[in-house]
């Protein structure tokens, strides 16, 4: 499945996205349920199919089997007694798949190439850093680029997304905890980035990382290494690196991070970046008012964000 969240007639939701049509997940599995002539069926799908992504992550794969059925009923009966269970992407406005993160845990330095072109040695253990949610946007959003750095940079990130709580989980098992795959731009102000020896403050900006263009289940992706990673700006590509190329795979950093911490569902894993930021170009070559940047992985699809000129708002 693509699992997106989404939003129509000011209600957000969660779907799944088949050929160029959304299928609301939850108006789906109430529709079923109703049609199996099921009294509590509002209940039942809220339960086990709930409009919010994290929640119904919680679900498992007991909540994905459930999203399956809602999709075929879906397919077949696109409105039931007056209800819309089907959209055009087109006339939906697509948010970030998971819009508010429980953990965002990203993994520094994890391509050998970006690793050499930074002038650093290979590392014994992964540099972890975090972002939060107050960074996420969509796949249709503008980056916002505020004025406070002129040094605004991309990096392409494979993501991804824990299903299931994770505490010493073994790599041998690292993939049964996954839910599936994204790609996040783990957008970064590099002059603020580096002014301690912390890199949060470049990392934390509001809307510093553009996620999308949805999560795509282990049952579709069921392998993520050997995908093609490429980031282009305004057509020209600037990253390009394939997931075998990790220094820490996937399962690694499960095992890794569940041995330090409880990973919980909807907790989202940015893997990384490979060579070919901006800040390591000679000249330097930053972000700027305007400009597109593109990012395609196999498997996952294209994530495309234009970076937009923001103000800072000031609020009593």
């Amino acid at each position: 499945m693509k699992l997106i969240t989404f939003t129509v007639a000011g209600s957000t939701r969660i779907g799944a996205v088949t050929n160029e049509n959304v299928v609301d997940l939850n108006a789906a599995y109430e529709a079923l349920q109703d049609s199996q002539g099921k009294i509590r069926a509002k209940q039942i799908a809220e339960a086990y199919v709930p409009n919010d992504m994290t929640g119904f992550l919680q679900g498992g794969k007991e909540s994905m089997q459930y999203a399956n059925e809602a999709i075929h009923f879906a397919l077949e009966n696109k409105e039931y007694k007056g209800r819309t269970l089907v959209f055009a992407k087109k006339d939906v406005k697509v948010g970030a798949p998971v819009p508010e993160p429980g953990k965002m845990i990203c993994v520094g330095h994890n391509y050998r190439e970006h690793i050499l072109e930074m002038g650093r040695q290979i590392p014994e253990f992964p540099v972890v850093f975090a972002k939060f949610s107050n960074t996420v946007i969509g796949p249709e959003d503008d980056i916002p680029f505020f004025p406070i750095s002129e040094q605004l940079d991309y990096e392409a990130e494979f993501a991804f997304v824990i299903g299931k709580r994770a505490r010493n989980v073994s790599q041998e098992e690292a993939l049964d905890y996954v839910a599936g795959y994204t790609i996040v731009n783990d957008v970064t102000y590099r002059d603020i980035q580096r002014r301690t020896i912390q890199w949060l403050q470049g990392k934390s900006v509001d809307g510093a990382a553009p996620m999308g263009p949805w999560l795509v289940t282990t049952d579709e992706l069921t392998n993520p290494s050997g995908l093609e990673v490429v980031l282009t700006v305004n057509g020209e590509e600037r990253q390009h690196t394939n997931t075998a190329n990790l220094v820490f795979s996937v399962q690694y950093l499960v095992e890794f991070l569940s041995n330090l911490m409880t990973l919980e569902p909807g907790d989202v894993i940015l893997t990384g970046t490979p060579g070919g930021v901006g800040v390591a170009m000679d000249p330097p070559s930053f972000l700027k008012d305007g400009d597109v940047v593109s990012i395609s992985i196999d498997g996952v699809g294209v994530l495309e964000n234009k970076v937009q000129k923001a103000a800072i708002e000031v609020k009593n």
